[in-house]
């Protein structure tokens, strides 16, 4: 794990190599970013209208959070073809020009519906997804057993971090009864290597905002799909090492349902609130409906959509939006950090 440890250090390199931004708006390790937009759940055989708002926003970090295709298949080929015919859409590639690209699985793109450690293509599909992302061939994560990565914008004292967990390459198989998830306190989700990773980041670091996140739900819990409180002591495991690093302005990410909504909890000893903001999906969502979460803020959308988060540096807030189609936003949270 040494290299790994020390390619962390290297920030935003880690998924992009050293490539070049093409224009002024991509994220470089020395700019201030103020924007950075997140999604999950786009179908290749669906229409697209997001992605002009997208790109409209000018963020200069886009963060793919999962079922970043619709594969759901062992043969390599298929997703291929997948990914290919994704990565082809223009206007995606008008983001791509202008845009730091990074991002993480879930189980769609992974290749297994609700798959774990258990899916026997999982290092095929994993190059398949840096292939995806752009990543260079030369790059170390090509030879990392799982897609976790680590990426740091900007100068000391306005610097941010993103974090993103694989919760699917060592995720132990779901326990389940009557075929409904259930609880499974003996599961995890990261494996001991990601977890070592996972403190080491967090441990003494400089960055000022600390975006972390995951395919899956870290908060909401009281819903019977993929979550992390299926695996509850991996869930307070995470907790309790948010609260022993303290990590600066924590924010989660997530994606995986085909809704929207933020959710929040206090950490003992974080020191602060803390916020999951789950943005699914950019080509199809769930219908309305009711459904509970004590943690929730808000509403729950059920509108195509996509997050973004927007820094003001100067008021040391970040807000957040969950925005759809024409310029619609559907929920706005601040976040103090």
């Amino acid at each position: 794990m040494k290299t790994i440890f020390l390619l962390g250090l290297l920030g935003c390199t880690l998924w992009m190599g050293c490539r070049t931004p093409k224009t002024k708006t991509a994220a470089s390790a020395t700019q201030t970013v103020t924007t950075i937009a997140f999604g999950s759940c786009s179908d290749q055989k669906r229409p697209t209208p997001l992605w002009d708002d997208i790109v409209a926003q000018k963020p200069e970090v886009w963060i793919w959070l999962g079922d970043n295709i619709y594969g759901d298949s062992e043969n390599l080929d298929t997703l291929k073809a997948k990914y290919d015919k994704q990565k082809s859409n223009p206007v995606y590639g008008q983001l791509r020009q202008s845009t730091k690209i990074i991002g993480v699985w879930d189980d769609h793109d992974y290749g297994v519906n609700d798959g774990g450690k258990e899916y026997p293509r999982r290092k095929e599909s994993q190059q398949l997804m840096l292939d995806f992302l752009d990543v260079p061939a030369s790059s170390p994560l090509r030879k990392q057993e799982g897609a976790y990565s680590s990426h740091v914008y900007g100068p000391k004292g306005q610097r941010v971090k993103v974090i993103l967990l694989d919760g699917r390459y060592f995720r132990d198989p779901l326990k389940q009864e009557n075929k409904v998830n259930i609880p499974d306190p003996s599961g995890d989700i990261l494996g001991e290597a990601q977890w070592q990773w996972l403190e080491q980041q967090l441990t003494k670091s400089d960055a000022d905002v600390h975006i972390i996140g995951c395919g899956i739900q870290f908060l909401a819990n009281e819903h019977i799909y993929e979550k992390w409180g299926n695996y509850p002591t991996a869930r307070q495991r995470f907790f309790d090492l948010l609260s022993k690093t303290k990590p600066k302005g924590a924010m989660l990410i997530s994606g995986d349902r085909h809704i929207a909504e933020v959710s929040k909890i206090t950490v003992p000893g974080l020191g602060y609130d803390l916020y999951d903001i789950t943005s699914s999906g950019l080509t199809h969502t769930s219908k309305p409906r009711e459904e509970p979460n004590a943690l929730r803020v808000g509403k729950v959308v059920f509108d195509l959509n996509y997050g973004l988060f927007t820094i003001d540096w100067a008021r040391k807030t970040a807000t957040v939006r969950i925005n759809g189609d024409k310029q619609a936003t559907y929920l706005t949270q601040e976040i103090p950090f």
